[in-house]
């Protein structure tokens, strides 16, 4: 074992999705033997086993054989790495779970891009499965602080082969990626039902955004569930994901979105982002809305999944996500708890056993089965559905508006602006909060304008400023609030909700337009940073 003197770098601040920044920042000479050897001695891993993966973007095989090396240099058991280093963010949780591991290193920076000049990140989870506690994540910002030598055991593992390997007195297990994750899809769903589904005259289309999805999306849906070979699309893991932007939204999966627009196109359309916890679900000619998405899948579980049939617990969703889920809650008489963004927070109530389900409006939907989003979950779920009910995509989506009413919900992103410009105006927002309240906005009035905060019901523990909102008579929403997810500029992102209990056939954007202009007007967007339009709209 050698030790190895170091100096801090500065900005090694774990955020909700871990610790990312550009490729080149983590390729520094001891900038990501530090981190490692920070969490090292934040969290105490000496004989314990530790679980390893990532979506197999640009450094990821480099980054896991030095975590290999300070894993041994510190000790720690018993490590589980995936072969080739491939390991989505949801089954990285899975085999946490399923191996009682003390913990896991998840290297990606999820739907961002990857290759030498994009993006990286490394995220620990706990021992639930889940992302750290902001408890953790703290301890191991003061280490990289303070850090002043790691500690490393030379030698190499073969991420090609299964099989063990000792390291130091580490014992280096190189698992297969897929076998507990498939296995606990088999437990959850109907995989007979799917099977005969699938081998019928339904065609499905699912994208593998050339990121860790794809082989996992094969072996489910072609090999186990009998799709005709090529329903699974872009399903080879790339380091740059293929020069594409890994998210699956409607503007970077717009291929997936013309072949299922047009009349001829697959029955039913899907994708994962780069780490598979993001989903995005298409019917032919229809697009569903993640805050719809969680609402109707939370209504149909119990009908149609057999993890689910004795019923749920509850519901959670992150505050900017639509409110249809709580309408689903009311009608089951279960709970709905509205959490800041993150899926740490989803991961109290679930430990506690105070959801079943739970969902943000970027894409991800989970439930108890793990302790982060999962996107194949997701995908399953809803061919679950589509199996049970013999309807289209949009058909389930009809009858559920019909007995709920819609949301109507668009999300803009700002991508890359000036961060100081940004937190200027929202400082400049947050000063006038007060003065707002019963201002005319968009045919109503604002009835709340405040910066939301969370006390966890669990433990306790209070989460502030976690978004502007501005809530309206008429049942309208807006939040405005900064992503903490991107590694460049920063990311403005508004959210619009509009309620209709009778009007479910308006097109959404003409429905949200009148809300999203006076918000803009309001923030004064283009003079303050300088956009006149949001890059990306869904």
């Amino acid at each position: 074992m050698a030790t190895i003197p170091t100096q801090p770098f500065a900005g090694q601040k774990p955020g909700t999705s871990g610790l990312r920044k550009k490729t080149r920042e983590f390729m520094q000479p001891g900038y990501l033997e530090n981190f490692i050897q920070s969490v090292f001695d934040a969290v105490d891993l000496d004989g314990q086993t530790l679980v390893v993966g990532g979506d197999g973007r640009y450094f990821n095989r480099e980054a896991i054989q030095t975590i290999l090396r300070l894993a041994a240099g510190n000790r720690v058991g018993r490590v589980l790495v995936a072969k080739d280093g491939i390991l989505s963010t949801p089954a990285v949780s899975c085999v946490i779970r399923e191996h009682g591991a003390a913990g896991g290193l998840v290297l990606s920076a999820s739907h961002n891009p990857g290759g030498p000049d994009a993006d990286f990140g490394i995220k620990y989870n706990a021992s639930n499965g889940g992302p750290a506690p902001e408890e953790i994540t703290e301890r191991i910002y003061r280490r990289t602080l303070e850090i002043d030598e790691y500690r490393m055991v030379d030698g190499y593992v073969d991420l090609e082969r299964l099989g063990s390997t000792r390291m130091g007195k580490t014992d280096v297990e190189v698992i297969d990626p897929l076998a507990d994750y498939v296995a606990l899809m088999e437990k959850i769903f109907d995989f007979d039902r799917l099977r005969d589904f699938l081998r019928g005259d339904f065609r499905m289309r699912f994208d593998g955004m050339n990121g860790v999805t794809g082989p996992f999306a094969r072996e489910i849906f072609e090999n186990l569930l009998g799709a005709p070979e090529g329903s699974v699309i872009r399903a080879t893991p790339l380091e740059d994901f293929g020069g594409e932007h890994p998210d699956p939204n409607l503007t970077y999966a717009a291929d997936l979105v013309a072949e299922l627009a047009g009349a001829h196109g697959p029955d039913f359309g899907a994708a994962c982002d780069g780490d598979g916890d993001r989903n995005l679900i298409l019917g032919r000619g229809s697009f569903v809305s993640p805050g719809d998405s969680l609402a109707i899948i939370a209504d149909m579980a119990p009908k149609c999944i057999p993890a689910y049939r004795n019923g749920l617990a509850g519901i959670a969703r992150s505050m900017p996500t639509s409110m249809a889920a709580d309408r689903v809650a009311a009608s089951l008489g279960i709970p709905c708890f509205e959490t800041p963004t993150g899926w740490k927070f989803f991961g109290s109530l679930l430990d506690a056993g105070r959801i079943t389900i739970c969902g943000e409006e970027s894409f991800g939907t989970g439930s108890n089965h793990v302790r982060e989003k999962d996107g194949l979950w997701a995908v399953l779920a809803w061919l679950s559905i589509l199996a049970h009910t013999g309807q289209s995509v949009s058909d389930v989506m009809q009858d559920h508006w019909r007995r709920f009413g819609r949301s109507y919900y668009q999300r803009h992103d700002y991508e890359n602006i000036s961060s100081s410009a940004a937190d200027a105006m929202m400082s400049s927002l947050r000063g006038r909060l007060g003065a707002l309240v019963g201002m005319e906005m968009a045919g109503s009035r604002i009835r709340v304008a405040d910066d939301f905060s969370y006390t966890d019901p669990v433990n306790g523990s209070v989460t502030k400023n976690q978004g502007t909102r501005l809530l309206l008579e008429d049942g309208s929403r807006a939040v405005i609030r900064l992503s903490g997810t991107g590694t460049e500029g920063a990311t403005l992102r508004l959210y619009f909700e509009a309620y209709s209990k009778d009007e479910i056939a308006q097109n959404p954007s003409e429905r949200i337009c009148p809300l999203a202009d006076a918000v803009g007007a309001l923030l004064e967007l283009n003079a303050r940073v300088g956009r006149a339009a949001p890059d990306v709209v869904t």
